[in-house]
């Protein structure tokens, strides 16, 4: 079915994205692999583009589109490529609604340049080794000192954690925490007492620095409360649903990338004297994961529709999350199993594809938590 969500702009736009993907990131990505980071300049080349802060106003240095068609181009060109290593979806999508909606004008004159340039990485720093999914299990602490912050504790599994210039940390500034106790501060790079632990050593996207974080004793500015203090709870809960559209968009259109690889894959390859594609078993994984894929599509095109018009709410932005993720990873077994010993190897795209992807139906909230999010809204 032809798709109506995008315009001749977007589709224009996904022309420069493929450009830039050809250019700056294609080339370099089996090398950022292997060293387990993306080079700076890849973020630099990303702002020359206009790729960084689509939707921060024109006056810092953004792209001013509202439009979240165009993250959702940028995503879906992203997801298609492979390019798991350079993470601008969770700069863009996750951490650039925080700075441009809470940040005070004097913070979008500090940071926001910066962030659309690529001159200033971010990320934000939720999970503790003892709270994922849970805030209220958060344990790092801010206590207020006069005119600055003493933050104390430690994150990880944060990605940008090793390039970050700017993280957003959630932490506690009552002893209680909880829904009414966390505050969103911003810890820049260099300030004394923060550290950067290991880079983590995932099963899959391997170019994606993703670190442990440590804050000891770390005077964090007045100036540096991003939002409301005692308010991050209701912000985090605001952003959360582009989040998991974001992650929605990237299941969809990876699963009908692999699906497209495998089509190709099972017509070349040839059992029994003839093609794959002609056992009637084939044809039939091919027709589910076909058909599993056009609904979905249907689904959060319909999905990206409503963000994009600004009526989506969190129970189908959960409902999104959790069911183009579950179909990607069923996607990507399958078509692993289609290509037999040579899916098992690394040099196929279908092996990448099997490791970088199984992390969608854990990060940006887990399936147990978006199926919990809709029983308690269908039930009330």
């Amino acid at each position: 079915m032809k798709r109506t969500v995008f315009t001749a702009e977007h589709e224009a736009f996904r022309g420069t994205v493929r450009a830039f993907l050809e250019k700056e990131v294609e080339p370099h990505h089996e090398r950022w692999e292997r060293e387990g980071v993306v080079d700076r300049s890849a973020w630099l080349a990303a702002g020359r583009q206009g790729l960084l802060g689509l939707a921060v106003p024109e006056e810092y240095g953004g792209g001013g589109a509202g439009d979240f068609r165009h993250s959702a181009v940028l995503t879906e060109e992203f997801a298609r490529a492979g390019a798991s290593g350079l993470a601008i979806g969770l700069h863009n999508d996750i951490i650039g609604p925080y700075l441009t909606a809470l940040s005070t004008e004097e913070q979008k004159r500090r940071w926001l340049p910066g962030f659309c340039s690529g001159e200033i990485i971010t990320a934000i720093a939720m999970t503790e080794p003892g709270a994922g999914s849970d805030l209220q299990g958060i344990r790092t602490t801010a206590t207020d000192a006069g005119d600055h912050w003493v933050l104390n504790g430690s994150k990880t599994f944060i990605s940008n954690g090793i390039l970050a210039d700017l993280v957003i940390v959630v932490a506690r500034t009552t002893p209680e925490g909880g829904a009414k106790g966390l505050s969103l501060l911003v810890v820049e790079r260099g300030m004394e007492g923060f550290e950067r632990g290991r880079n983590l050593d995932k099963i899959g996207q391997k170019a994606q620095d993703t670190a442990e974080l440590f804050f000891h004793d770390v005077r964090v500015p007045k100036e540096n409360l991003l939002g409301e203090e005692n308010g991050a709870f209701l912000h985090l809960m605001t952003h959360l649903a582009q989040e998991r559209m974001s992650i929605a968009v990237a299941a969809i259109a990876g699963a009908e990338e692999l699906l497209e690889i495998t089509k190709r894959y099972v017509k070349e390859r040839e059992a029994f004297g003839r093609p794959l594609a002609k056992l009637q078993h084939i044809r039939f994984e091919i027709a589910e994961m076909a058909t599993e894929c056009a609904v979905t599509r249907a689904f959060v095109d319909r999905c990206i529709e409503e963000h994009t018009a600004g009526q989506l709410d969190a129970v189908h932005a959960s409902m999104a999350k959790w069911w183009a993720t579950e179909l990607q990873k069923r996607v990507t077994d399958r078509c692993l199993q289609l290509h037999g010993g040579y899916g098992y190897m690394t040099e196929y795209r279908v092996a990448k594809a099997f490791t970088d992807g199984r992390i969608q139906t854990i990060y940006g909230g887990t399936t147990e938590i978006m199926k919990e999010i809709i029983g308690r809204s269908v039930l009330g």
